[in-house]
Protein backbone atom coordinates (compact mmCIF):
# COMPACT_ATOMS: atom_id res chain seq x y z
CA UNK A 1 0.00 0.00 0.00
CA UNK A 2 1.52 3.34 -1.09
CA UNK A 3 0.79 5.89 1.64
CA UNK A 4 2.66 8.94 2.92
CA UNK A 5 1.69 8.41 6.57
CA UNK A 6 -0.66 6.29 8.64
CA UNK A 7 -2.08 6.06 12.15
CA UNK A 8 -3.39 2.65 13.20
CA UNK A 9 -4.97 1.71 16.54
CA UNK A 10 -7.38 -1.00 17.65
CA UNK A 11 -10.28 1.44 17.06
CA UNK A 12 -9.35 3.15 13.80
CA UNK A 13 -6.92 3.30 10.89
CA UNK A 14 -6.17 6.59 9.11
CA UNK A 15 -4.15 6.78 5.91
CA UNK A 16 -2.58 9.80 4.21
CA UNK A 17 -2.57 8.79 0.58
CA UNK A 18 -4.56 8.12 -2.57
CA UNK A 19 -7.81 6.37 -1.61
CA UNK A 20 -7.57 3.94 -4.56
CA UNK A 21 -4.17 2.69 -3.42
CA UNK A 22 -5.43 2.45 0.17
CA UNK A 23 -8.49 0.44 -0.90
CA UNK A 24 -6.41 -1.87 -3.08
CA UNK A 25 -4.53 -2.87 0.07
CA UNK A 26 -7.70 -3.93 1.92
CA UNK A 27 -9.32 -7.40 1.65
CA UNK A 28 -12.62 -8.23 -0.05
CA UNK A 29 -15.77 -7.84 2.03
CA UNK A 30 -14.08 -6.17 5.00
CA UNK A 31 -16.32 -3.07 5.12
CA UNK A 32 -19.79 -3.08 6.68
CA UNK A 33 -20.71 0.51 5.76
CA UNK A 34 -19.13 3.35 3.81
CA UNK A 35 -20.17 6.99 3.89
CA UNK A 36 -18.53 9.96 2.21
CA UNK A 37 -18.81 13.13 0.16
CA UNK A 38 -17.03 12.86 -3.20
CA UNK A 39 -15.75 16.06 -4.84
CA UNK A 40 -18.86 17.52 -6.42
CA UNK A 41 -17.93 17.17 -10.08
CA UNK A 42 -15.44 20.03 -10.03
CA UNK A 43 -17.52 22.46 -7.95
CA UNK A 44 -14.67 22.87 -5.43
CA UNK A 45 -10.93 22.32 -5.72
CA UNK A 46 -9.30 20.92 -2.60
CA UNK A 47 -5.63 20.67 -3.51
CA UNK A 48 -3.14 21.04 -6.34
CA UNK A 49 -2.42 17.30 -6.53
CA UNK A 50 -2.97 15.70 -9.93
CA UNK A 51 -4.39 12.72 -8.02
CA UNK A 52 -7.18 14.86 -6.58
CA UNK A 53 -10.56 14.10 -8.20
CA UNK A 54 -11.53 17.74 -7.85
CA UNK A 55 -8.82 18.62 -10.39
CA UNK A 56 -10.20 16.59 -13.29
CA UNK A 57 -10.20 18.65 -16.49
CA UNK A 58 -13.82 17.82 -17.34
CA UNK A 59 -17.03 16.50 -15.83
CA UNK A 60 -16.74 13.37 -17.97
CA UNK A 61 -13.18 12.72 -16.79
CA UNK A 62 -14.31 13.11 -13.20
CA UNK A 63 -16.76 10.23 -13.61
CA UNK A 64 -14.21 8.08 -15.43
CA UNK A 65 -11.88 8.44 -12.44
CA UNK A 66 -14.61 8.27 -9.77
CA UNK A 67 -15.69 4.91 -11.22
CA UNK A 68 -12.48 3.33 -9.89
CA UNK A 69 -13.52 4.39 -6.36
CA UNK A 70 -17.07 3.07 -6.72
CA UNK A 71 -15.74 -0.22 -8.08
CA UNK A 72 -13.27 -0.68 -5.22
CA UNK A 73 -15.93 0.14 -2.64
CA UNK A 74 -18.13 -2.54 -4.16
CA UNK A 75 -15.34 -5.09 -3.76
CA UNK A 76 -14.67 -4.08 -0.16
CA UNK A 77 -18.30 -4.08 0.97
CA UNK A 78 -19.90 -7.10 2.61
CA UNK A 79 -22.82 -8.54 0.57
CA UNK A 80 -26.14 -6.92 1.35
CA UNK A 81 -24.58 -3.86 2.98
CA UNK A 82 -24.77 -0.14 2.24
CA UNK A 83 -22.72 2.71 0.87
CA UNK A 84 -24.05 6.26 1.49
CA UNK A 85 -22.98 9.11 -0.79
CA UNK A 86 -23.51 12.78 0.08
CA UNK A 87 -24.19 14.84 -3.08
CA UNK A 88 -25.92 17.95 -4.40
CA UNK A 89 -26.99 19.50 -7.69
CA UNK A 90 -24.02 21.35 -9.17
CA UNK A 91 -24.61 24.90 -10.50
CA UNK A 92 -23.17 25.53 -13.94
CA UNK A 93 -22.18 29.07 -12.94
CA UNK A 94 -22.75 31.75 -10.32
CA UNK A 95 -24.70 33.99 -12.71
CA UNK A 96 -28.16 35.37 -12.12
CA UNK A 97 -29.69 32.72 -14.38
CA UNK A 98 -28.13 29.55 -13.03
CA UNK A 99 -28.95 26.14 -14.39
CA UNK A 100 -27.86 22.95 -12.67
CA UNK A 101 -26.15 19.67 -13.49
CA UNK A 102 -27.96 16.63 -12.10
CA UNK A 103 -24.87 15.38 -10.28
CA UNK A 104 -26.85 13.06 -7.94
CA UNK A 105 -28.53 11.45 -10.96
CA UNK A 106 -25.17 10.80 -12.60
CA UNK A 107 -23.86 9.31 -9.33
CA UNK A 108 -26.87 6.98 -9.23
CA UNK A 109 -26.34 5.83 -12.81
CA UNK A 110 -22.64 5.19 -12.18
CA UNK A 111 -23.36 3.04 -9.13
CA UNK A 112 -25.96 1.02 -11.00
CA UNK A 113 -23.45 0.37 -13.80
CA UNK A 114 -20.98 -0.87 -11.19
CA UNK A 115 -23.45 -3.37 -9.74
CA UNK A 116 -24.99 -1.45 -6.81
CA UNK A 117 -28.73 -1.39 -6.10
CA UNK A 118 -30.04 2.16 -5.67
CA UNK A 119 -32.19 2.22 -2.50
CA UNK A 120 -33.29 5.85 -2.25
CA UNK A 121 -32.33 9.37 -1.31
CA UNK A 122 -32.87 11.74 1.59
CA UNK A 123 -33.04 15.44 0.85
CA UNK A 124 -31.19 17.58 3.42
CA UNK A 125 -32.94 20.92 3.72
CA UNK A 126 -30.97 24.17 3.58
CA UNK A 127 -32.12 27.61 4.68
CA UNK A 128 -32.08 29.82 1.52
CA UNK A 129 -30.55 32.88 3.15
CA UNK A 130 -27.77 30.77 4.67
CA UNK A 131 -27.01 29.38 1.21
CA UNK A 132 -26.97 32.90 -0.21
CA UNK A 133 -24.52 34.07 2.47
CA UNK A 134 -22.28 31.03 2.04
CA UNK A 135 -22.11 30.96 -1.74
CA UNK A 136 -23.08 34.51 -2.81
CA UNK A 137 -25.31 32.77 -5.37
CA UNK A 138 -26.78 35.74 -7.28
CA UNK A 139 -30.09 34.12 -8.08
CA UNK A 140 -30.83 33.74 -4.34
CA UNK A 141 -30.61 37.49 -3.76
CA UNK A 142 -33.90 39.24 -3.06
CA UNK A 143 -32.81 41.75 -5.69
CA UNK A 144 -33.41 39.09 -8.34
CA UNK A 145 -37.04 38.91 -7.28
CA UNK A 146 -37.35 42.68 -7.42
CA UNK A 147 -35.81 43.06 -10.87
CA UNK A 148 -36.97 39.90 -12.67
CA UNK A 149 -38.26 36.91 -10.71
CA UNK A 150 -37.61 34.65 -13.71
CA UNK A 151 -33.99 34.83 -12.54
CA UNK A 152 -34.83 33.61 -9.02
CA UNK A 153 -33.05 30.41 -8.05
CA UNK A 154 -33.41 27.60 -5.57
CA UNK A 155 -31.39 26.78 -2.48
CA UNK A 156 -30.63 23.26 -3.65
CA UNK A 157 -30.65 20.82 -0.76
CA UNK A 158 -27.96 18.25 -0.22
CA UNK A 159 -28.90 14.70 -1.11
CA UNK A 160 -27.86 11.55 0.70
CA UNK A 161 -27.97 8.64 -1.75
CA UNK A 162 -27.93 5.05 -0.50
CA UNK A 163 -26.92 1.95 -2.43
CA UNK A 164 -26.87 -1.69 -1.42
CA UNK A 165 -24.52 -4.40 -2.60
CA UNK A 166 -26.39 -7.36 -4.06
CA UNK A 167 -26.58 -10.51 -1.97
CA UNK A 168 -27.97 -11.55 1.39
CA UNK A 169 -26.70 -9.64 4.40
CA UNK A 170 -24.98 -12.30 6.55
CA UNK A 171 -25.07 -10.20 9.74
CA UNK A 172 -28.38 -8.39 10.35
CA UNK A 173 -28.16 -4.87 11.78
CA UNK A 174 -30.35 -5.29 14.83
CA UNK A 175 -31.89 -2.85 17.29
CA UNK A 176 -33.41 -5.16 19.92
CA UNK A 177 -34.73 -2.26 22.02
CA UNK A 178 -35.11 0.13 19.10
CA UNK A 179 -33.27 3.38 18.53
CA UNK A 180 -31.81 4.94 21.68
CA UNK A 181 -30.61 8.37 20.53
CA UNK A 182 -31.74 10.96 18.01
CA UNK A 183 -29.34 12.93 15.82
CA UNK A 184 -30.91 16.23 14.83
CA UNK A 185 -32.29 19.53 16.00
CA UNK A 186 -35.81 18.29 16.72
CA UNK A 187 -36.65 17.26 20.31
CA UNK A 188 -38.58 14.02 20.86
CA UNK A 189 -42.05 14.67 22.34
CA UNK A 190 -42.21 14.46 26.11
CA UNK A 191 -44.82 11.69 26.07
CA UNK A 192 -42.57 9.27 24.14
CA UNK A 193 -39.29 9.74 26.01
CA UNK A 194 -40.29 7.28 28.74
CA UNK A 195 -40.25 4.51 26.11
CA UNK A 196 -36.51 4.91 25.44
CA UNK A 197 -34.90 1.47 25.74
CA UNK A 198 -38.30 -0.25 25.85
CA UNK A 199 -37.80 -4.00 26.45
CA UNK A 200 -41.37 -5.08 25.80
CA UNK A 201 -43.09 -5.55 22.44
CA UNK A 202 -41.36 -3.22 20.02
CA UNK A 203 -44.67 -2.29 18.43
CA UNK A 204 -45.22 -0.38 21.69
CA UNK A 205 -41.85 1.42 21.59
CA UNK A 206 -43.13 4.93 20.85
CA UNK A 207 -39.70 6.55 21.33
CA UNK A 208 -37.98 4.40 18.71
CA UNK A 209 -41.02 4.66 16.41
CA UNK A 210 -40.76 8.44 16.57
CA UNK A 211 -37.06 8.36 15.63
CA UNK A 212 -37.72 5.87 12.84
CA UNK A 213 -40.35 8.15 11.28
CA UNK A 214 -37.83 11.01 11.17
CA UNK A 215 -35.09 8.84 9.67
CA UNK A 216 -37.39 7.17 7.12
CA UNK A 217 -38.65 10.55 5.90
CA UNK A 218 -37.37 11.58 2.46
CA UNK A 219 -36.84 15.13 3.79
CA UNK A 220 -34.31 15.55 6.60
CA UNK A 221 -35.27 19.08 7.59
CA UNK A 222 -33.65 19.36 11.03
CA UNK A 223 -30.01 18.54 10.28
CA UNK A 224 -27.88 21.04 12.22
CA UNK A 225 -25.94 22.67 9.39
CA UNK A 226 -23.22 24.09 11.62
CA UNK A 227 -22.80 20.91 13.67
CA UNK A 228 -19.48 19.89 12.15
CA UNK A 229 -15.98 18.99 13.31
CA UNK A 230 -13.27 21.65 13.66
CA UNK A 231 -11.84 22.34 10.20
CA UNK A 232 -10.51 25.89 10.01
CA UNK A 233 -7.02 24.97 11.22
CA UNK A 234 -6.80 22.39 8.42
CA UNK A 235 -7.31 24.93 5.66
CA UNK A 236 -4.43 25.94 3.45
CA UNK A 237 -4.15 29.46 2.09
CA UNK A 238 -5.49 28.49 -1.32
CA UNK A 239 -8.46 26.46 -0.04
CA UNK A 240 -11.97 27.14 -1.23
CA UNK A 241 -13.65 29.65 1.07
CA UNK A 242 -16.90 27.78 1.59
CA UNK A 243 -15.73 24.19 2.03
CA UNK A 244 -16.69 22.59 5.33
CA UNK A 245 -17.22 19.01 6.58
CA UNK A 246 -20.32 16.84 6.38
CA UNK A 247 -22.69 17.43 9.28
CA UNK A 248 -22.32 14.99 12.17
CA UNK A 249 -26.10 14.44 12.34
CA UNK A 250 -26.08 12.95 8.82
CA UNK A 251 -23.20 10.61 9.64
CA UNK A 252 -24.66 9.57 13.01
CA UNK A 253 -27.95 8.62 11.38
CA UNK A 254 -26.23 6.45 8.78
CA UNK A 255 -24.06 4.73 11.37
CA UNK A 256 -27.09 4.00 13.56
CA UNK A 257 -29.21 2.75 10.67
CA UNK A 258 -26.72 0.69 8.68
CA UNK A 259 -24.12 -0.80 11.04
CA UNK A 260 -23.77 -2.74 14.28
CA UNK A 261 -21.43 -1.80 17.13
CA UNK A 262 -17.96 -3.21 16.50
CA UNK A 263 -18.32 -3.20 12.70
CA UNK A 264 -16.10 -1.36 10.23
CA UNK A 265 -17.10 1.94 8.63
CA UNK A 266 -14.95 3.25 5.78
CA UNK A 267 -14.61 6.60 4.03
CA UNK A 268 -12.42 7.15 0.95
CA UNK A 269 -12.53 10.97 1.17
CA UNK A 270 -11.86 11.48 4.88
CA UNK A 271 -11.29 15.23 5.01
CA UNK A 272 -10.87 16.25 8.65
CA UNK A 273 -12.19 12.88 9.84
CA UNK A 274 -15.92 13.34 10.34
CA UNK A 275 -16.88 9.97 8.82
CA UNK A 276 -14.38 8.21 11.09
CA UNK A 277 -14.95 10.32 14.21
CA UNK A 278 -18.67 9.56 14.36
CA UNK A 279 -18.41 5.75 13.93
CA UNK A 280 -15.60 5.52 16.50
CA UNK A 281 -17.58 7.57 19.01
CA UNK A 282 -20.57 5.27 18.38
CA UNK A 283 -18.55 2.12 19.05
CA UNK A 284 -17.58 1.11 15.52
CA UNK A 285 -14.14 0.75 13.94
CA UNK A 286 -13.35 3.49 11.45
CA UNK A 287 -11.03 3.50 8.44
CA UNK A 288 -10.33 6.60 6.37
CA UNK A 289 -8.11 7.73 3.52
CA UNK A 290 -7.19 11.35 2.80
CA UNK A 291 -4.95 12.76 0.08
CA UNK A 292 -4.40 16.24 1.54
CA UNK A 293 -1.79 16.48 4.32
CA UNK A 294 -3.40 19.31 6.32
CA UNK A 295 -6.77 17.52 6.38
CA UNK A 296 -5.10 14.26 7.42
CA UNK A 297 -3.33 15.93 10.33
CA UNK A 298 -6.57 17.48 11.58
CA UNK A 299 -8.36 14.13 11.18
CA UNK A 300 -5.76 12.48 13.40
CA UNK A 301 -6.50 15.02 16.15
CA UNK A 302 -10.26 14.71 15.83
CA UNK A 303 -10.43 10.92 15.68
CA UNK A 304 -8.01 10.47 18.59
CA UNK A 305 -10.43 12.40 20.77
CA UNK A 306 -13.32 10.20 19.64
CA UNK A 307 -11.30 7.09 20.53
CA UNK A 308 -10.81 8.47 24.03
CA UNK A 309 -14.55 9.04 24.37
CA UNK A 310 -14.21 12.80 24.19
CA UNK A 311 -16.98 14.65 22.38
CA UNK A 312 -15.61 17.59 20.43
CA UNK A 313 -17.47 20.85 20.59
CA UNK A 314 -18.84 21.19 17.08
CA UNK A 315 -17.48 24.08 15.05
CA UNK A 316 -20.54 26.12 14.16
CA UNK A 317 -20.12 27.94 10.88
CA UNK A 318 -20.49 31.69 11.50
CA UNK A 319 -22.45 32.08 8.28
CA UNK A 320 -25.34 30.22 9.85
CA UNK A 321 -25.58 32.70 12.72
CA UNK A 322 -27.47 35.96 12.87
CA UNK A 323 -24.54 38.36 12.92
CA UNK A 324 -26.60 41.51 12.47
CA UNK A 325 -24.38 42.53 9.56
CA UNK A 326 -25.81 44.29 6.52
CA UNK A 327 -25.42 42.43 3.24
CA UNK A 328 -26.86 42.81 -0.23
CA UNK A 329 -29.59 40.22 -0.08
Amino acid sequence: MAVHDQTITNKYALYHGDCIEVMQGLPDGCVHLSIYSPPFGGLYHYSSSDRDLSNCDSYETFFEQYAFCVRELHRLTMPGRVTAVHTMDVPRSNSGTDSYIDFPGDVIRLHEREGWLYTGRRMIWKEPLAVRLRTMQKNLAHQSLVEDSIDCGVAAGDQLLTFRKRGENPVPVRHPVGMLDYAGERTPPADVIRYRGWTGKQTENRFSHWIWRQYADCMWDDIRMGHVLPFREARDGDDEKHVHPLQLDVIDRCVQLFSNPGETVFTPFMGVGSEVYSPVLLGRRGIGAELKASYYRQACKNVALAASGTTIGAETDDLFLDTGMEVDL
